[in-house]
């Protein structure tokens, strides 16, 4: 069978299982499957070939909070930060773990962009609603009380442009909070500034602030590993928006709870009681494929690691005309343009033997977002070797090629650009024609201090 990724096998069932078979019948059944209760009445684990959870050393922190901190939790009621991505490492939802655990009072969901459910697109605002399934009060952060427009989905990406750079819409108000005890923020980041889960984190800890409850983070892997930083560091508070708050690089190299720590400890006005529940066994070069953890899809336009992986940089085609590949089945890894040839494109990036990439024709027609319903020529982005590879670099090898060949048909949005990058220096090097080379060493003073400075607030080595 070869080698087995750590953790793949353990699974768990939450609950008195309806499950009214022996280990014995289990293993008859099921070939080397066998059923096993634990000392505590409210779960049972399947174990695989005899290996339990305990044979793999990496726990999330969802995990850990059940196997050995629950106290934090225990008598109290508890307001819920999540999404699909919010489950154990047996793929059960943290929200039915709380809902079966008898010392914890589940009271109220809270849901980041795309909701709890993660059923809204990007840029789509969320509303306030009553769940029948779950019978909770559920909080959007992304857009309550907002009125949508008739067809979202036909101006999303302006949408995107003109919502995610503010402040409005995304905070947790106090009246959010009432009745509630403590509050818990479990998502899966990807590694990347311009992601909201965190800029999400952070207002909710502000507003725990206020409230004066603890806030505590169950800490998942950073899934592109913690050690690589990219991109300049936001210039704050001049170009701080909700797709990045502080100033930290585009590609961070921190999990959600590393910076909620820096976060609490330089940035809030108002320090939280914060406890951050870490993973266990989970190692600063590890990526997310090597963990053996299934992949949760964290958001629509996020569905492998793959994505997550050139995301740093490909996210900054977001402020350009370029399609960054939304609406098709591999975005931010597509690219392109009407006006693009693909063969062309792929021919003239190829020849710059950026460390790591390697660019192939592809053709493609977004149903939704930047060119819907056109036919565009372009590149599907592959990463050949993912620790030489440096995604903001190769972003803006992508553009100075595309001016070279199509000239003023490339166009930025200047100051969604600028937000994305957290800077205005590199936008406007680009425009007086300077090489992507040479902009890339702009940012290597500021990751060496950024590199410093975070070091005090790192959980894993």
């Amino acid at each position: 069978m070869g080698s087995v990724p750590r953790g793949w096998f353990c699974c768990r069932v939450v609950g008195l299982l309806a499950l009214a078979a022996t280990s014995d019948e289990v293993g008859a059944g099921l070939g080397s499957l066998a059923l096993a209760a634990t000392s505590d009445a409210t779960e049972q684990r399947i174990y695989l070939g005899g290996q339990s959870c305990e044979d793999f050393p990496m726990k999330l922190g969802v995990d850990v909070l059940f196997e050995k901190q629950i106290g934090l939790l225990r008598g109290k009621h508890v307001g819920l930060i999540t999404n699909p991505t919010g489950v154990d490492g047996a793929l059960v939802s943290i929200i039915e773990r709380f809902r079966a655990h008898p010392d914890v009072k589940l009271v109220a969901l809270y849901g980041p962009e795309h909701g709890v459910r993660g059923n809204a697109q990007a840029g789509e605002f969320v509303d306030f609603y009553q769940d029948a399934h779950l019978g909770l009060p559920v909080f959007s952060l992304y857009g309550q009380a907002l009125k949508l427009p008739t067809q979202p989905l036909e101006n999303i990406d302006a949408m995107m442009r003109a919502f995610d750079t503010q402040h409005t819409g995304k905070t947790v108000e106090s009246t959010m909070l009432r009745g509630v005890d403590v509050l818990v923020f479990d998502l899966q980041d990807v590694g990347t500034r311009v992601y909201t889960y965190v800029a999400t984190m952070a207002y909710a800890m502000r507003a725990a602030a206020e409230a004066g409850i603890p806030f505590v983070v169950l800490d998942r892997p950073n899934p592109i590993g913690g050690v690589v930083m990219e991109g300049p560091i936001l210039e704050y508070p001049a170009h701080s928006s909700f797709i990045g708050l502080y100033p930290v690089p585009l590609r961070h190299g921190m999990t959600a709870g590393e910076l909620a720590r820096l976060f609490n400890a330089r940035f809030l006005e108002k320090p939280v009681a914060l406890t951050v529940v870490a993973m266990d066994g989970w190692r600063r070069s590890e990526w997310y494929n090597t963990t053996g953890l299934a992949w949760v899809v964290p958001s629509p336009n996020m569905p492998t690691p793959d994505t997550a992986t050139v995301y740093p940089g490909q996210v900054v085609l977001e402020g350009t005309n370029l399609s960054e590949g939304r609406g098709t089945t591999r975005p931010f890894e597509f690219f392109g343009a009407p006006w693009i040839d693909g063969y062309v494109l792929t021919r003239e990036l190829n020849a710059l033997r950026l460390a790591g990439a390697t660019f192939r024709e592809t053709w493609f027609t977004p149903t939704f977002s930047k060119w819907a319903g056109e036919r565009c020529g372009g590149c599907q982005l592959h990463v050949t070797d993912r620790e030489k590879f440096q995604s903001v670099t190769v972003v803006l090898a992508i553009l100075e090629v595309v001016r070279r060949i199509y000239g003023a048909k490339l166009a930025l949005h200047a100051d969604y650009f600028d937000k994305v990058m957290g800077t205005s220096t590199v936008r406007e090097a680009f425009e007086q024609g300077e090489g992507y080379a040479v902009i890339a060493t702009r940012w290597e003073t500021g990751l060496a201090e950024f590199a410093r400075l975070r070091e005090e607030f790192l959980l894993y080595r």
